[in-house]
């Protein structure tokens, strides 16, 4: 649950830190969230904790970064429909980065076991 809870705050930080103050438009920003979500599935125990830390990743990412970057005219409660399918698609990417980052895991932890 501490991995999930951690996983959701991360997301959150750096969707909002991504839209007010880190490298806002360029793919370094990308980069950054890329690591992190390798870095929550090299973090999780199981492959399904892994999938689903990522997930959540992804989702508050995206989610916080519409949200904290909405700058528009239109009340905010409006955008909500617009900003979770953003974010549902942020949850398919978080997802695979942290089935990417305990796939690494397992590969580093067999050849450790092999040496």
């Amino acid at each position: 649950m501490l991995k999930t809870i951690t996983a959701i705050i991360v997301g959150a930080l750096l969707g909002i830190l991504g839209a007010r103050y880190l490298f806002v438009g360029s793919a370094v920003s990308l980069i950054l969230w890329a690591i992190a979500g390798v870095l929550i599935g090299m973090w999780s125990d199981t492959r399904r904790q892994a999938m689903l830390n990522g997930g959540l990743f992804g989702f508050v990412l995206s989610f916080d970064f519409m949200l904290s970057g909405y700058a528009g005219s239109e009340p905010v409660l409006s955008r909500f429909p617009f900003f979770a399918l953003l974010g549902l698609f942020g949850a398919g990417c978080g997802l695979v980065l942290g089935w990417i980052g305990f796939f690494l895991k397992s590969k580093l932890t067999q050849r450790k076991r092999l040496s």
